[in-house]
Order: C-alpha cells, then structure tokens, then sequence
C-alpha cells in the first residue's frame, strides 16, 4: 500500500514559483484531475476512439446484397454480307439493357457479419488497452512530479541551514576559536547540494514534461496528495481474465475465428440472376431474358481447403498467444508484486533505521563541533549524509506509490 506522506507540501508550492513564470503558472491538477484531463485530452484516444467508430461503420454494411449491376449492349449487329451495318435488315439484332444481382450464399453473409462484429471487438478492445496505458502513464507522471518536488524542497532545507551554519562559522572566526579553512568548508558542502539541487530539478522538468504529455497542459503541476492504494493479490488475480489486454486477446480469437467461417462459407456456391430488355426493329418485336448462374466450387482441395486450413491455423495461433498472454500477465504481476514488497521494505529500513540513524549522529557531530571535539567538515558531511538518507526515504516512498499505481492500474479496476 502507499504510505500517505505525513509532512505538508507547502515548501512546494513556493519553490514551483521559483520553476515556472508567475505569468504562465498553469492550475495544478490533483491526481483524479490529471486522469480525467488526460481522458480527454490524449490524442491517442481519440484516434482509438475513431478506430471503434469506423469499425462499427463498416459492420452496418456488413452481409449486406452486392450492388445489382446494369448491362447495356447492342446484340447481333451484322459486320458481313447483305444485311452488314444495319440496324433494321436482321431480325436478331437489338439493343439491350439489363440488371444482374449476385446473391452470395447465406453462410457467407453470415460470416460476413460475424467477422464485422469482431472487428468492433478489436477496435473496442485495442481503446480500452490504450485507455488503460493513458491513465497508467498519467498516474506515473503525476506521482513522479509529487516526489520529485518533495525531494528538492527537502534538500532545499538543508540549503537554508546551511545559511545559519556559515553564521556560527563567521563568529568562530572572528573570535579566533576556528581555523581560516573552516570558513570554505559551507561552501564545499553548498556545491555539493547545488549538484543535487540540479539533479532533482531535472527530475522535476522530466516528470513535468511527461505530465504536460498526457494532459495536454504545458505547465502542468500538481495539487493535493497521492492516493493510498491497498494491494490485494487474491482480487487480482480474480480479475485478470477482464484485463483490456486480454479482452484483446480474445477479440483477436474471435477475428481468427469469423476469417475462418467465412473461409468454410467458400465452399457453398454463390448464384446470380440476371435479366435483360432487348429492343429489336418494330416488324419483329421485341425480346426479354432472364437467366440464373451458380457458382461451382468444384476444386475444393486446391482452392477452398488450403484456406480453409490457413485461416484454422491463424485462429489456433490465436488462441495460443491468449493462453501464452494470460500466463505472462500471472508472472508479470506477481514479478510485481514481489517489487512492491521488496520496496516497502526498504521503505521501512529508511524511516525506521537510516534516516533516524542519520539524524542521530549528525546531532551527535554537530555536537562535538559545538564543543570543540570534532572539526566542522566531518560534522558537515554527517549533515549532508542526512539530507541524503531524508532525500532517499522520500525516493524509496515513491516507488512504493509508483509499484500501488502500476500494480492496481494493470491488473486491477482502477476508477479513482
């Protein structure tokens, strides 16, 4: 589960000012804002989105007759002999317009809107698939931002004390009782801070940016805290056969298996039928015909039966990767859960034993420095361990709250 932070995060939103112009200081999101925010605004939902809609336009034509077909011709026009290139001098010669509809067999038009149906199936599925990575993505970008903010405001502490040492330093100094070098010695200790100060600004932009990426907000920035997620692998386990990536799976079986149908539906003969109007000289009238043709799947074993085959064998591949998947995504979340315990452990290791560990001897140094038992820079370098160990407790809390959010966002029902 996440460890809801007990210290306040108003040092945060004074050093964000210091981040991002006053002028174009965007609203902060909360964690259920930024999801919602990137619902609506993540192009590759909507392209999804379009996927479904395009897919379940085709399906309404789906199964659906052929468009009849109009014939227009000129039959029996003599080239030869007596009566050549004459409209009027052969009796069989006429011109005529006709209609064909082509009726495909029944099976074939069923299969037809089978496989239409299952291709909304994997548009439908491949957007929930991208749904679930977008509210992923988003949440880890916000989490990221959170305790990417915390830590520099925590060094930032660190910072500011370093201000009030210098003071006592600068005292000592002039009353003789420290050495000239011990002046350089807050410097030092401030340029190691100031190369950590970088770091995590970085940190800082790359989490922002991510954020920025999902939400559409270029100044994207974050409000309230993250929410506590309880791990519960009994119920995720229950619910992994509703995961977007195997509901995906199983709409690329059900795909698999329409190709196939429609494949054995080749089998069964198509048939048209056909008539036509034909307009002859007044003196020996005219003439109607009306004709019907069938196909004849007479070669089977080198036509039909070979695709046949293919399609059975694509939809059996199918059905094998779902198998292969639902083992995977069993490995994948127990791997995880495992990484989950592993990290609050540690956690646990930090604010139980390090970092009060750390706190404790650079009290101790500090002092013996105030007595005169210990020179300034090993006491400096216990205070910087401090800061480090405070820096790396809020890195260890993170990614507990990063392995809560991935575990419940990829094997569970997330809706926060």
């Amino acid at each position: 589960m996440i460890i809801a932070p007990a210290t306040a995060v108003a040092a945060l939103a004074t050093l964000s000012v210091g981040v991002v112009p006053s002028a174009a200081l965007a609203e902060p999101l909360t964690f259920g804002a930024a999801l919602q925010r990137a619902a609506n605004e993540a192009p590759s939902l909507r392209a999804s989105a379009s996927g479904v809609a395009a897919a379940r336009s085709a399906e309404i034509a789906s199964g659906r007759l052929p468009d009849p077909t109009l014939s227009v011709g000129l039959d029996n026009f003599p080239v030869s002999g007596p009566p050549a290139f004459s409209f009027t001098r052969e009796s069989m010669t006429m011109a005529r317009i006709g209609v064909e509809q082509a009726f495909p067999n029944p099976a074939k038009r069923r299969a037809e809107r089978t496989r239409a149906r299952a291709g909304i199936g994997v548009a439908e599925a491949g957007l929930a698939v991208e749904a679930q990575n977008i509210r992923l993505e988003t949440a880890l970008a916000w989490v990221d931002l959170y305790y990417a903010r915390r830590r520099l405001a925590q060094l930032q502490v660190l910072d500011q004390s370093l201000g009030d040492l210098q003071a006592t330093v600068s005292a000592r100094l002039a009353s003789g009782s420290a050495r000239p070098s011990a002046a350089l010695e807050p410097d030092q200790l401030r340029a190691a801070v100031n190369d950590r100060h970088s770091e995590l600004t970085a940190d800082v932009a790359k989490a922002q940016a991510r954020l920025a990426r999902f939400t559409g907000n270029p100044q994207a920035d974050v409000s309230g805290d993250p929410p506590i997620l309880d791990v519960d692998r009994t119920q995720l386990v229950a619910g992994l056969a509703s995961l977007p990536g195997l509901q995906a799976l199983d709409a690329g079986v059900s795909a698999a298996d329409a190709e196939t149908e429609l494949a054995r539906a080749d089998k069964r003969p198509d048939w048209r039928v056909s008539t036509s109007y034909g307009r002859r000289d007044p003196a020996y009238g005219d003439m109607v015909s009306v004709g019907v043709s069938i196909d004849l799947p007479l070669f089977a074993k080198r036509r039909q039966d070979p695709m046949i085959a293919a399609r059975a064998s694509e939809a059996e591949r199918a059905r094998l990767l779902r198998t292969a998947g639902e083992r995977e995504f069993t490995a994948a979340l127990d791997g995880d859960l495992a990484d989950h315990a592993m990290h609050h452990q540690r956690l646990m290791n930090a604010r139980n034993t390090l970092v009060p560990l750390a706190k404790r001897r650079a009290e101790l140094d500090m002092a013996s420095y105030a007595a005169g038992k210990l020179d300034l820079g090993s006491a400096l370098l216990s205070t910087l361990a401090l800061a480090e160990a405070e820096v790396d407790a809020l890195a260890r809390e993170a990614d507990v709250a990063r392995d809560a959010i991935r575990i419940n966002f990829t094997y569970g029902e997330m809706r926060p």
